[in-house]
């Protein structure tokens, strides 16, 4: 089987140590105590961990945490990708420059805009982001949001289910990806809000393996639609080879599988103009 795995992290190398012993230390989770990444952070890393489970493409999501960060990290991400690696580029929504700041990240032939409401600290319906996504639905960009929970997180969930839904009523134009399935340990928020309501919506599988039952993850996948299903495993903080065995266990046709592990992710690149 290829894989396309759309969620993974790498940091510069001189920032990728700190990075993640920071990560690291600050991990809680109710449900696996210990997360422990299985790269050390770096681009190279990420190449050999790919390479290892035999993964032949994959996109990396970088975050801006404050509003200096976005134009390094813009074009930190431009100039890794090629050869079968993507990148989102990221905005900080208390940027002054942030309408500017998508404008430069479509012309640097970055994929999408990659949010995280927990480390940004917004909740995504807030009507001070209404600008931004008109901007991204007008640029044809990708909107990737972290969905739910997360181990690094302050403990109040800001990015939940109903506030992708909410948006997706407002911006049908805008391609919106909501990682970890659309709202890690909210996944009866999932069914409720989104499963099988939104085809403007993707949803991940990033680190969820650990998280869902089988029942309901099949569940989920069926009423949304295998075509809008994206195979993820959030690396380094899973290894993808748990999501594979994880869609593997699932009762998906040979069909179903491709177009999760890699058809329905490149094809979402091919809408954008830049596949590589």
């Amino acid at each position: 089987m290829k894989y396309f795995d759309f969620h993974t992290h790498a940091f510069a190398d001189f920032l990728a140590p700190r990075a993640m012993k920071s990560l690291s230390a600050s991990a809680k989770s109710p449900q696996t105590p210990d997360i422990s990444p299985c790269t050390d952070g770096t681009l190279s890393g990420l190449k050999n961990l790919a390479q290892r489970r035999g993964i032949s493409e994959f996109m990396i999501l970088p975050i801006a945490t404050k509003p200096s960060q976005q134009t390094p990290i813009n074009k930190w991400a431009a100039n890794i990708m090629g050869g079968g690696i993507y990148c989102c580029g990221s905005i900080h929504p208390d940027a002054a420059d942030a309408l500017e700041e998508l404008e430069r990240i479509k012309s640097l032939g970055l994929i999408g805009v990659k949010f995280h409401s927990e480390y940004q600290k917004f909740r995504p319906d807030e009507k001070r982001m209404m600008p931004i996504y008109q901007k991204i639905s007008d640029l044809g960009l990708i909107a990737v949001f972290h969905g739910g929970w997360d181990p690094f997180g302050e403990g109040d969930v800001r990015a939940a289910p109903k506030s992708f839904a909410n948006i997706a009523e407002l911006f049908p134009n805008m391609t919106i990806v909501a990682a970890h399935l659309g709202g890690m340990l909210l996944f009866d928020d999932v069914e409720r809000y989104i499963a099988g309501k939104f085809r403007n919506i993707y949803l991940d599988t990033g680190v969820v393996a650990n998280y869902i039952e089988d029942s309901q993850l099949l569940r989920i996948i069926k009423n949304h639609g295998t075509d809008r299903i994206l195979f993820a495993s959030d690396a380094p903080w899973d290894d993808p080879a748990n999501e594979m065995a994880m869609l593997g266990r699932l009762s998906l046709s040979a069909e179903e599988l491709e177009m999760i592990c890699f058809r329905n992710a490149e094809n979402l690149i091919k809408s954008t103009n830049q596949f590589i």
